[in-house]
């Protein structure tokens, strides 16, 4: 086998690291596919959030959430020290900037669990450019109304209600830069591996690709 003739110069190009958002409403498969995703992705790794209420029996400090009071909150949030936040049953939780700016420097995707403000919050933070955002959908209405009984034995007003409030998220999809449809768990699965794999060869995310490609244009002539 013959061998391959290396360049004299080594190519040092870099990657910039991307914010891998996913939405859907409740039912839809997002967090099996998250889980999916991480196993197989060992650049990409899930955000953490902070949040002001207590731990619940067997959460880990760090792993599951980031535990701190309320002052400590406010003081991330009016600092910008947040990429999104809300409230929830008198709860405060956010996606804590710092560790992700961090992670995108260093070339590592960190990956968002988030409903369609929460999309909206981090780009307006981080800028288009970082950020990938990914819809799923079920197959149909019919599949997750049935997926939401099998699920947990609500009563129907509250079934009722969450399919309300799928609507209401189903209708932000022209928000994100992908949709899926999760009629089949792997292949679903394989469309959104392909999108992350993609996505990491952009242009924009290729640092010293323009340095690199002038260089060579210069040799050339």
């Amino acid at each position: 086998m013959a061998e391959v003739e290396k360049d004299s110069e080594a190519v040092s190009l870099k990657r910039r690291g991307m914010l891998v958002v996913l939405s859907s409403p409740s039912g839809a498969g997002k967090s099996t596919l998250s889980r999916l995703l991480l196993d197989h992705e060992p650049e990409l790794s899930m955000s953490v959030s902070v949040t002001t209420r207590p731990p619940r029996p067997g959460e880990v400090d760090g792993r599951d959430y980031h535990f701190i009071d309320k002052e400590e909150f406010a003081r991330l949030r009016d600092t910008g020290g947040l990429l999104e936040w809300a409230e929830v049953f008198g709860n405060h939780y956010g996606s804590p900037r710092e560790p992700v700016e961090r992670a995108l420097e260093e070339g590592r995707d960190v990956l968002f669990d988030v409903d369609w403000q929460g999309a909206q919050q981090i780009t307006e933070a981080m800028g288009a450019d970082d950020v990938v955002r990914i819809f799923i959908l079920p197959p149909s209405a019919e599949v997750l109304h049935q997926r939401l009984k099998k699920r947990a034995q609500d009563p129907p007003d509250v079934i009722a209600r969450r399919m309300a409030e799928a609507a209401s998220e189903i209708s932000h999809w022209q928000e994100y830069d992908y949709v899926i449809v999760n009629d089949e768990l792997e292949a679903a699965f394989e469309r959104l591996r392909a999108i992350v794999r993609a996505e990491r060869q952009r242009r924009h995310r290729q640092v010293g690709l323009f340095d690199f490609v002038r260089g060579m244009i210069d040799r050339l002539a």
